[in-house]
């Protein structure tokens, strides 16, 4: 007889199994690479349940399972139709302030606004309004936001103390960096709650 022997009357549970948010944006760029659109077909397909959106889901692990399906979506609605991946940068915040046309980027573009602003205000993930805002960058040609970032924000969105939406709102509004110096110093999240 084993340890594990469910017979026996012990209650054996696997150990959770962790997530790993560069391992799930390293295969998706992968099939942006090697061109494999029906993969990227199958998961910008809402409703999920393909093999694609399983295998996405793997690297969410127990817990997260759901989460990296949803953001293999936003990357593959992101690169329909490139053959190049982007791995983008910043923060959705960031990022943000690139949406917007001739007459005005980010603060300075109403409808940037007002799309950042239904995302911050949001006390769940989001989700139809994070479409909306890859959606605009790829339409404006502006690079997203980091999509490894962008997972472990989301997996953070309901943390208090991460306060995703809140640091979002700042490097939305954050106006551009003037001079050298501002410039080579990234923004970094400090702790505010002490």
């Amino acid at each position: 007889m084993t340890d594990h022997d469910l017979s026996a009357g012990t209650d054996w549970e696997r150990p959770p199994v962790p997530h790993d948010s560069a391992a799930l944006i390293t295969w998706l760029t992968t099939l942006v690479r090697n061109r494999e659109y029906g993969t990227l077909a199958e998961l910008r397909r809402a409703r999920g349940g393909t093999n694609a959106h399983i295998r996405a889901g793997w690297y969410g692990g127990d817990e997260h399972r759901a989460l990296f399906e949803r953001v293999a979506l936003l990357f593959a609605t992101y690169h329909q139709g490139r053959s190049t991946p982007s791995y983008g940068h910043g923060s959705l915040g960031t990022a943000a302030r690139r949406i917007g046309d001739g007459t005005g980027r980010g603060p300075d573009n109403p409808g940037a606004q007002r799309l950042l602003n239904r995302i911050v205000a949001s006390r769940r993930v989001p989700w139809r309004h994070l479409q909306h805002a890859v959606t605009r960058l790829r339409s404006c040609e502006q690079p997203p936001p980091s999509w490894t970032g962008l997972t472990d924000d989301l997996i953070s969105w309901n943390d208090r103390k991460a306060r995703v939406a809140y640091w979002w709102s700042v490097e939305f509004h954050t106006p551009p960096a003037r001079g050298r110096e501002a410039q080579n110093q990234p923004m970094t999240r400090k702790d505010t709650t002490s």
